[in-house]
């Protein structure tokens, strides 16, 4: 078998490359929620909420760099159009939320896709022998069961 120069094997990195991509379409999509949230939360929460939604969107704008890196460092070129994220993302799309249930929900919602697609990705990472997509999506992954743990407590469910 003949390996890439970070001794992985191309066909796999192929692979998670193209799942990458996903993720990285997903993400944009739950970055641009999160500025609609922060921009037009309405209500008694704005102030708490307004803060929260612009320290999730700082957050994802720089995973969606750290995604996209990754990418190239596995050697394929990132998306970056609105018409290849549309096409890729299943994350909801959240268009004209203010209300603060329906906003936390969205989120909550965006992340549970968000987290399919990584876990997906870590086990394509974890069989390649991929420990730098592995050890990414694993961070992702712990931060993101966290912020839904604390948005459903948030909303007073369990996860």
């Amino acid at each position: 078998m003949k390996y890439n120069s970070l001794g992985l094997d191309p066909t796999k990195t192929n692979d998670i490359a193209n799942d990458l991509n996903v993720l990285l379409a997903n993400f944009q999509t739950y970055y641009q929620n999160l500025r609609g949230v922060h921009w037009n939360i309405k209500g008694k929460r704005f102030f708490d909420l307004h803060i929260k939604f612009e320290e999730l969107y700082t957050d994802a704008n720089l995973k969606v760099d750290m995604v996209a890196e990754r990418i190239l460092t596995l050697g394929v070129t990132p998306l970056h159009t609105f018409e290849d994220y549309t096409a890729a993302s299943k994350v909801p799309v959240g268009k004209n939320v203010s209300q603060d249930e329906l906003a936390v929900r969205l989120i909550v919602d965006s992340l549970t896709e968000l987290l399919k697609i990584e876990r997906k990705i870590l086990d394509k990472s974890n069989e390649a022998n991929d420990e730098g997509t592995n050890s990414m999506m694993s961070d992702f992954i712990t931060e993101q069961e966290k912020t839904v743990w604390m948005l459903k407590a948030w909303l007073n469910e369990t996860v």
